[in-house]
């Protein structure tokens, strides 16, 4: 049993690092693509600035504007050497002159020499017509290759400090997970002992094919399920426990396997994004202000969307490792949704905002991942609901629990996704669009929140009509209760 617990955690942990290193490959295959042609690309543009210079007769123009930015002009130059680049790059890159030839040349190339100091005196050389005359231009690329390589060093070091902090709680998932499988088996042994002295022990042959059959599943196989009609009377009710168990650790894993492969669909969107933007910025934006000004608020707006996910995925991932800090304290939750909808008034304008306090909520909770949670279904309020809609919030406490409500008369949900949208990236249909959609882990955020609080949910909506959630904690005394309910005009009440 233990050798067949230790398979599956390699075997398991082996796909998923797969899985990992394979994202992140792309990742950097991508940044690498993208920063060596805003390389080039500045190369070339930096190129066809002299030689235009030098056609008009600009010839001291182009000489100062070359060494003001690392170029260095060779007229009548022979003996070509480096790199060639391919000729379907010759002809896409800007610089626009027929007959023009490129390279990249790296001084000391298959001698032993540093890699640095390569790297410093590598040159990107051109060779065309300026002014008439054969010349070489070359730009030096030390600079730009050498924070290219910072960046990935950096980049790198943190990939794989994530990956090895990811199969340490991987495997620590897997096997609190398989722990029950090693409870029901050693369950099984005591009672074939106690059966064995009943004289009503199962077949040594039925064991042996059970056990067979455990040990082929493997990480690919978790759907496979046991044969429970071959399956000795004594033995069904362990082979069904041990299906049931299979079931729940293949969903467990196909989840994990979703929540990598969207991850690094929701980070590949917004470095796209960029990309074509700092392509567009630098082969005509650096002249165009309109341009220009598009693209920095465009890259600014992805690099913020990239920052909150980053920072969502990190919250799940200390989750599910149980890292999060909680301190519990005792307060009002009356209190925290009123200080939510004030904050809330002061940002969002185009709404209107109603709130309805049934007496003090005390609860005894973290109060700010409670209010994080709070402000997760009132920003998903004001996402689906059109401008002019109303939010209702109502806190209330019921027999031992604390309702909080978060109600609209926005899109709705179908039914059909209703079930699902405490998943990690999961949207509907209607709510994919990037300018609403989000990334689809608040609501999950929210759902941890609420478990960790020993708390429950309950949702009802409607298409067209509208959404409502109400969040469920058990109800704590407070040292001291003063007050009524807090309800009219001082705490309910439309903007």
């Amino acid at each position: 049993m233990n050798k067949l617990r230790l398979s599956l955690v390699f075997k398991l942990n082996l796909r998923m690092l797969g899985m990992l290193i394979s994202g992140f490959l792309s990742v950097n295959i991508l940044l690498c693509l993208v920063l060596s042609g805003i390389t080039l690309w500045r190369a070339e543009t930096g190129a066809r600035k002299i030689i235009d210079a030098y056609n008009a007769g600009e010839d001291d123009f182009a000489r100062s504007y070359a060494a003001a930015t690392g170029y260095e002009i060779i007229f009548f130059a022979f003996g070509e050497e480096g790199l060639l680049l391919p000729d379907f790059l010759q002809e896409r890159l800007p610089l626009g002159a027929p007959g023009a030839r490129r390279r990249i040349v790296i001084p000391g190339a298959g001698r032993q020499s540093p890699f640095l100091r390569q790297l410093e005196s590598t040159t990107y050389q051109v060779t065309v017509a300026a002014g008439g005359a054969p010349c070489r231009i070359s730009y030096a690329l030390g600079p730009d290759l050498r924070f290219s390589y910072i960046l990935i060093l950096v980049l790198l070091g943190g990939q794989v400090l994530f990956i090895f902090g990811k199969i340490g709680s991987n495997a620590r998932v897997i096997r609190r997970t398989l722990k029950p499988l090693a409870e029901m088996v050693e369950a099984a042994r005591n009672i074939r002992q106690d059966m064995s002295s009943l004289g009503k022990a199962p077949s040594g042959a039925d064991i042996k094919h059970l056990a067979g059959a455990i040990n082929t599943i493997n990480a690919q196989q978790l759907n496979k399920q046991l044969t429970i009609e071959t399956s000795q009377e004594e033995l069904k009710d362990l082979a069904y426990a041990i299906n049931g168990l299979l079931h729940r650790i293949n969903r467990a894993y196909q989840s994990q396997v979703r929540f990598v492969s969207d991850a690094s669909h929701e980070l590949r969107t917004p470095i796209s994004v960029i990309q074509g933007y700092a392509n567009l910025l630098d082969r005509w934006g650096k002249h165009d202000e309109k341009t220009m000004q598009e693209a920095i608020d465009a890259i600014k707006s992805e690099t913020e969307n990239m920052k909150s996910l980053v920072e969502q995925l990190l919250f799940l991932a200390r989750g599910d490792n149980e890292t999060i800090h909680m301190e519990k304290t005792l307060f009002d939750s009356g209190k925290v949704v009123e200080e939510i909808v004030r904050e809330t008034r002061l940002i969002d304008p185009a709404h209107t905002f109603e709130i309805e306090v049934d007496g003090p909520g005390y609860i005894e909770a973290d109060q700010q991942l409670i209010k994080q949670a709070v402000r997760i279904l009132v920003d998903n309020s004001i996402k689906y609901t059109p401008a002019g809609g109303k939010i209702q919030l109502k806190v209330g406490k019921e027999g031992d629990t604390v309702k909080i409500r978060v109600q609209d008369n926005g899109i709705g949900i179908a039914p059909e996704d209703v079930a699902r949208i405490f998943d990690r990236f999961y949207r509907s249909d209607e709510s994919r669009a990037r300018k609403t959609g989000g990334s689809g882990l608040g609501l999950a955020i929210a759902k941890w929140i609420v478990d960790h609080h020993d708390g429950d949910y309950e949702v009802l909506s409607r298409v067209d009509i509208g959404t409502r959630i109400t969040l469920l904690f058990p109800a704590a005394e407070a040292e001291a209760e003063t007050g009524e309910a807090r309800t009219g005009p001082a705490s309910a009440g439309p903007v």
